[in-house]
C-alpha cells in the first residue's frame, strides 16, 4: 500500500513532507533491487465477465494457490526492479521490470485478444508509486497500485502481500466504457528476492513502543499514551453482481471500499490529523502505537496475542420522504500489515506496529479477499477482541489456521439491486460508511467516515458514482443534522463499557394534526458477549487463542412511551434486508409503542431465543403515525442477553414522542449527550 490514496498515485503533501530523504540517501548506495521469486494473480472473474473479458488460456501456472488464493507464476531471474527504502519503508520504484514465466490470454467480446503471457511489471516513468502490467505486445493494459509490502527474511525478500490491478484508460476505451478506467479488476502479490541491498532499512524487533496506557516519559504521573485511530480517506468500487438485471428484487450487488487510515499525530499538543474536518483533531495529546499482527502469526506485546485492527463498511439510503435505511453491511476484514507511510520521525519502522502519524491503505482487491474476511459475530466489538478459537479460521480450535470457506458473496457488503435502482427510489441519496476498529481506541467516531455515492446501471455493471464529500463521523449523525420542515429532531448517545448506541428521531408534520415519527437506532459496538474457554489445559485467565465467542447479541426490543388516548397507525420496521420473515413485530399499547425481535424456536444451548437482534455495526428504523405533536418521551432498549450482577438489561434515554410528556430518569450508568 504505497502512499497513493487515489488510483492516480498522487501522494498527499503530508506524505511527502514526512518521508523526504536526504541527498546521501538518494545516492546509488540507497538503491535496492529485486528479481526472481513468484508473482500471483487473483482475478475478479465475475467483474471480468461484466466487463466483456474472459480468460481463454493460462500457461505456466504453479500447482498451488497462495493463502489469498492467488494463481502463482515464477518470476524470471533476468531484469530487476529498483527501489528506494527509508525508515524501513519502500519509498518508490526507480526503474526496471520483472517478468513472469507464464500468464494469461484474455478474450474481448469483439473477438480480439490481449496476450498477457510472460507479462511484465514495469516501473512507470511519471510515478514511482505505480507499476504497469505490460502484455506481450508491449502495451500497458493494466497497472498496479496500493501495494502492501514489507521486507522479510532479514531483508532478503520484498514481500508485496497484495496490490490492486486496475484497468488502464486505454483498455477501458477499447472495451467501449472509458468511465471504467482505474477500476480494480484483480488482486496481485509478489515475493521477490533482494538482489542488491541499499541503505534505509531498520532492524525489526526489539523496539520500544508507546503502547496504550504506558507512562509518557518526563510527564506527570498518570500521563499515558492513548490510541486514537482516524479514517483518512476511502473510495468505493463495484465488485460483482449475482442475478442482476438492472432492477431485480433478488439481484445481489457487491460494493467494496479502498480505505486509508492514519494514526493520531499528537505528541504533547493538539494538531489536526485529518485537516479541515470537525472531528479531525484528537483530544489525545500523546499518541500510542497500535499493534497490527497477522492472525495466527504468534504472540506479541502488548496483549500476548496476534491482536490487529478490523474494518467494516455499510451502505445507507436517505429516502425522499426524509427517512433512512441501512441497505448493506459487510463482514469483518482482518487487518494484517501496515506500511507506515508518512510517519513522524523515528516512528513506523515495524510493519506490524502502526506508529505516530503513520498512514496505511487497504485496497479494493484485498478488502475483497476470501481469506481475510470473517463474520461480525466473532468479534467482541467494544474491546475489539477476536474469538479466534472456533472461528471460521480455526474451526477445531487447534490454533492452526484453516481456509475460511468463504465464497465470492460471503462476508461482502451486499445490497439488493432494487434498493439502489434510481427508477424505484426516486429522490433518494446514498452514503457509504467505512470504519476501522482498533483495540483501546478512545474515539470510535473519528475512526469511521461517510462518503456519498450515487449508484447507477451502466451496461452490465453498476457504477458507484459520486455524492457528498468525505466526512468523519457516522451516517446517523449525517441524517440527524437536518430538521424536517415544521417538525422536530433529537439524537442521544448511550455509552458504557459494553459499547456505544445512538438513538435518533425525526418528527414530520403531515398536516391535519398528523405526525410521522421516524426512530433510528444505531448500534455501533454494543454487545453483551457470551464466551467459552476451549483451552485443553485451562488455567485462569483463558489464553487469548482459546477464547470462543458463543454469541455477541445486541438489542432485541424497542419501546417509545406515548400519552394515553393517542391514535397510533402505520407501524413500519426496516432493517434494510427486504426479508419480511425476520422483521420485528410492532404493537400498540395504551401508553407505548413496542417492537420485539422474532423468537428463535430452537436456540443453541446458552443462546437467547431471538433471531435478527440489533447487533453491532447495524441500524434499524421504527416508524409510525400519530395524532399528537412531539414532546419529551422515554425510549427503552432491551439487551438480548441477560446481564450478570450489576448489569442492567434495559438502556433508557429520552427522545421525542407523541404527547407523552414523561421524561425518564437516566439509569444503567449510561451517559447521555444533550439533544441538538
Amino acid at each position: 500500500m504505497l502512499a497513493s490514496v487515489l488510483a492516480f498515485g498522487l501522494a498527499p503533501a503530508w506524505v511527502m513532507a514526512e518521508s523526504s530523504t536526504t541527498a546521501a540517501e538518494l545516492s546509488q548506495d540507497s538503491l535496492w533491487a529485486v528479481w526472481g521469486g513468484e508473482v500471483g494473480m487473483r482475478w475478479n472473474r465475475e467483474l471480468l465477465a461484466d466487463m466483456g473479458l474472459s480468460i481463454t488460456k493460462t500457461n505456466g501456472k504453479l500447482k498451488d494457490l497462495s493463502w489469498r488464493q492467488h494463481e502463482r507464476f515464477n518470476v524470471r531471474q533476468s531484469g530487476s526492479l529498483e527501489f528506494r527504502v527509508h525508515n524501513n519503508n519502500l519509498q518508490g520504484f526507480v526503474g526496471g521490470s520483472v517478468q513472469a514465466r507464464g500468464g494469461y490470454v484474455l478474450a474481448l467480446n469483439d473477438g480480439t485478444q490481449i496476450n498477457l503471457s510472460d507479462f511484465r511489471l514495469r516501473t512507470r516513468a511519471d510515478d514511482p508509486l505505480i507499476l504497469d502490467l505490460v502484455g506481450a505486445d508491449g502495451i500497458a493494459w493494466f497497472y498496479v497500485d496500493r501495494l502492501m509490502y514489507e521486507l522479510v527474511n532479514d531483508n532478503r525478500t520484498l514481500a508485496v502481500q497484495t496490490m490492486d490491478l486496475r484497468i488502464s484508460p486505454a483498455l477501458a476505451s477499447r472495451l467501449g466504457f472509458p468511465e471504467r478506467a482505474n477500476w480494480a479488476i484483480a488482486d496481485m502479490m509478489l515475493l521477490s528476492q533482494v538482489l542488491r541491498q541499499g541503505v534505509g532499512a531498520t532492524p525489526k524487533g526489539g523496539g520500544v513502543y508507546d503502547w496504550s496506557g504506558t507512562q509518557v516519559p518526563g510527564q506527570p504521573a498518570g500521563t499515558v499514551y492513548q490510541a486514537d485511530l482516524f479514517m483518512q480517506n476511502f473510495s468505493v468500487s463495484y465488485s460483482r453482481c449475482n442475478g442482476c438485471t438492472g432492477s431485480s428484487t433478488t439481484g445481489q450487488v457487491v460494493f467494496t471500499p479502498s480505505s486509508t487510515l492514519r494514526n493520531n499525530v499528537n505528541n504533547g499538543s493538539a494538531q489536526a490529523t485529518v485537516a479541515g474536518d470537525p472531528l479531525g483533531t484528537s483530544s489525545v495529546l500523546w499518541t500510542a502505537d497500535i499493534p497490527w499482527y497477522t492472525k495466527f502469526s504468534g504472540t506479541f506485546a502488548p496483549y500476548s496475542n496476534d491482536q490487529h485492527p478490523y474494518l467494516i463498511w455499510n451502505l445507507y439510503r436517505y429516502n425522499a420522504d426524509g427517512s433512512i435505511d441501512q441497505i448493506g453491511r459487510s463482514g469483518v476484514k482482518h487487518a494484517f500489515l501496515t506500511t507506515n507511510v508518512g510517519c513522524a520521525s523515528g516512528h513506523g519502522t515495524n510493519s506490524h506496529v502502526l506508529g505516530r502519524a503513520c498512514s496505511d491503505t487497504y485496497g479494493t482487491g484485498n478488502n475483497d479477499s476470501n481469506n481475510d474476511l470473517g463474520p461480525r459475530s466473532e468479534i467482541i466489538p467494544a474491546d475489539n477482541i477476536w474469538g479466534r478459537c472456533g472461528s471460521i479460521y480455526d474451526t477445531n480450535c487447534d490454533g492452526n489456521s484453516n481456509s475460511s470457506g468463504n465464497g465470492q458473496y460471503s462476508q461482502r457488503l451486499i445490497t439488493i439491486e432494487s434498493q439502489i435502482d434510481p427508477a424505484l427510489n426516486a429522490g433518494a441519496s446514498y452514503r457509504f460508511e467505512s470504519w476501522y476498529l482498533a483495540r483501546e481506541d478512545v474515539n470510535i467516531y473519528n475512526s469511521m467516515a461517510t462518503r456519498g455515492v450515487s449508484p447507477s446501471r451502466s451496461g452490465s455493471t453498476w457504477m458507484p458514482g459520486a455524492g457528498e464529500a468525505f466526512r468523519l463521523g457516522s451516517a446517523i449523525d449525517r441524517w440527524a443534522e437536518t430538521t424536517p420542515p415544521g417538525g422536530a429532531k433529537a439524537i442521544q448517545e448511550l455509552s458504557s463499557s459494553e459499547g456505544h448506541v445512538k438513538a435518533a428521531v425525526k418528527v414530520f408534520d403531515l398536516g391535519g394534526g398528523q405526525y410521522r415519527y421516524d426512530y433510528v437506532i444505531m448500534n455501533f459496538d454494543f454487545a453483551r458477549a457470551a464466551t467459552e474457554c476451549l483451552d485443553p489445559n485451562p488455567a485462569p485467565p483463558c489464553e487469548p487463542g482459546y477464547v470462543k465467542v458463543v454469541h455477541n447479541f445486541g438489542l432485541d426490543r424497542f419501546r417509545i412511551n406515548t400519552a394515553p388516548g393517542i391514535s397510533i397507525s402505520n407501524l413500519v420496521f426496516s432493517d434494510g434486508d427486504l426479508n419480511a420473515a425476520n422483521d420485528w413485530t410492532g404493537t400498540v399499547a395504551p401508553t407505548a409503542v413496542n417492537w420485539v425481535a422474532p423468537a428463535d424456536p430452537s436456540p443453541p444451548v446458552g443462546t437467547p431465543a431471538v433471531t435478527n437482534p440489533l447487533n453491532w455495526g447495524t441500524m434499524f428504523r421504527f416508524s409510525f403515525t400519530a395524532n399528537a405533536a412531539p414532546t419529551a418521551s422515554g425510549v427503552h432498549l432491551h439487551v438480548a442477553q441477560a446481564g450478570s450482577a450489576g448489569q442492567a438489561d434495559n438502556l433508557t434515554t429520552t427522545l421525542l414522542g407523541p404527547g407523552a410528556g414523561n421524561d425518564v430518569i437516566f439509569v444503567d450508568g449510561f451517559e447521555t449527550l444533550a439533544r441538538p
